[in-house]
């Protein structure tokens, strides 16, 4: 069997996305680890919806303090000039447009960037959280997760067959075998995991993908 990136160095090939300057919003999971990453000399705020703004990386378990808490459920590092403020005026940041990206993981992605990640229909079971606003809210939306399911079912299709969380929103997946964007001609795949070929990519993919033309590795 191949080898994928691990979670760790997904968040890292995300980080990579981030702009000096911007205010991001991580989701759980792999998303949250990418606050690690923030490539040097770059300066990025970090926004969560529970009403903080200005938050570090994910600490060790030694020093994780309960009242760090983002609304992802994972634990933050405090900085310097952190605030906190209502959950209302958090959202009033998303709805404002205030949020210049927003990091989420998910369940299925379509060709088109609709984007599924609140609820497991057979399961019944669901959690809408913040994440319908920020799909909605935020200059740009990046998914991190990985390529397929642990049974080894696509999660990137030609349409969502989970309820969707929003429509139209995913401009960019990187997972742990792509880096794919969302374009309006279709997905494009433009980068590769060390040793994975376009067509073993493709075979996890149900789209049909567009193949960039400067197609090469991911870089770390």
């Amino acid at each position: 069997m191949k080898e994928r990136l691990d979670r760790q160095t997904i968040a890292l090939r995300v980080a990579r996305e981030f702009e000096d300057g911007a205010v991001v919003n991580l989701g759980g999971g792999i998303p949250a680890l990418a606050a690690n990453f923030v490539p040097e000399g770059r300066n990025v705020t970090f926004h969560a919806e529970n009403g903080v703004l200005g938050f570090g990386g994910v600490p060790t378990e030694d020093e994780q303090k309960p009242y760090y808490l983002g609304a992802n459920g994972i634990p933050f590092s405090p900085l310097p000039g952190m605030s906190f403020f209502n959950h209302a005026d958090s959202f009033a940041m998303i709805r404002g447009g205030h949020i210049d990206a927003s990091v989420l993981g998910a369940l299925q992605v379509s060709e088109k960037g609709d984007l599924a990640n609140w609820t497991f229909p057979e399961r019944g079971i669901g959690n809408i959280g913040g994440a319908m606003d920020l799909a909605g809210g935020c200059g740009r939306i990046i998914v991190a997760m990985e390529h397929t399911t642990p049974k080894g079912q696509l999660k990137i299709l030609k349409k969502c067959s989970y309820p969707l969380t929003a429509a139209h929103c995913v401009k960019l997946i990187v997972t742990d075998i792509a880096v794919i964007h969302v374009t309006p001609e279709g997905l494009v795949l433009s980068e590769t995991a060390p040793g994975w070929t376009v067509e073993e990519v493709q075979a996890r993919t149900e789209p049909k993908m567009l193949v960039s033309p400067d197609l090469k590795e991911i870089e770390l």
